[in-house]
């Protein structure tokens, strides 16, 4: 298994785990509790590991999501609480998920021991989100928060490679989104307008820009020995495993 394979074969249960906190119900009361609409906090919670910054910093950042409606949703935070603020509330939810669903992982030790060793081989240029994330401090050091906190800069990991990897390819943040499984509906819930850009001619491009992915992601996985990946990979199934048992 290549470093790019594992980051492939490593992808949906990244995406799927390190993204699982942000629509557990708990983290969505978090936001209402400090007076925020759900996209106001989104826009917030994500972008603020960067700091209180511009909107349209954030949207360059963030990348997939139609400037006006980061914008939208910056601006209503920032006048609630600072965005700093509300990224460090959030991770503070993260790490609570992790101790509530991953705690019992009976091999929870050695998958932090790993994530963490890809996390910290991974290089952030051209991810500041990434880096941002990375930069702040852990707010809960028992396993199971620090394991559900790597999941989740992975999977900021493997979203910033993706836009490198899509502009690269020529699509546009838009193109990438709706050539994407989501399709239009993951143009909508992104803020963007129609009209819509067709897909079949995207699609080469798209493909394209999923191998640029892994080859940009699967750079950190170059830290692991090709066992190590391999048992990695295995971790992180078991662990999908325990939190959707019914999948």
């Amino acid at each position: 298994m290549t470093p790019d394979q594992a980051a492939a074969a490593a992808k949906a249960h990244i995406l799927r785990l390190g993204g699982a906190f942000a629509e557990d119900p708990l983290t969505l009361q978090r936001a209402r509790r400090l007076g925020l609409s759900g996209w106001a906090y989104y826009v917030a919670a994500r972008g603020g590991a960067l700091g209180d910054v511009r909107a349209d910093t954030v949207a360059a950042a963030l990348g997939f999501i139609a400037p006006d409606a980061v914008s939208d949703g910056w601006d209503a935070a920032a006048t609630v609480l600072p965005p700093s603020k509300i990224a460090a509330e959030h991770l503070t939810e993260c790490a609570r998920w992790g101790v509530e669903r991953l705690s019992t992982f009976p091999r929870l030790a050695r998958l932090i021991e790993l994530c963490r060793r890809v996390v910290l081989a991974a290089d952030p240029a051209g991810l500041p989100l990434f880096a941002a994330w990375r930069a702040m401090p852990v707010p809960d050091q028992r396993a199971g928060g620090h394991a559900a906190i790597l999941l989740h800069l992975l999977r900021e990991h493997r979203t910033g490679a993706h836009l490198i990897a899509a502009r690269v390819s020529g699509l546009s943040p838009l193109e990438a989104v709706i050539s994407g499984p989501e399709g239009e509906a993951g143009a909508v819930a992104y803020g963007w307008q129609p009209p819509y850009p067709k897909v079949p001619p995207l699609v080469r491009r798209r493909l394209w820009a999923d191998a640029v992915t892994d080859r940009i992601a699967g750079q950190a996985y170059e830290v692991l020995s090709l066992a190590e990946r391999a048992e990695l990979l295995g971790l992180l199934e078991s662990a999908t495993a325990l939190i959707w048992p019914d999948d």
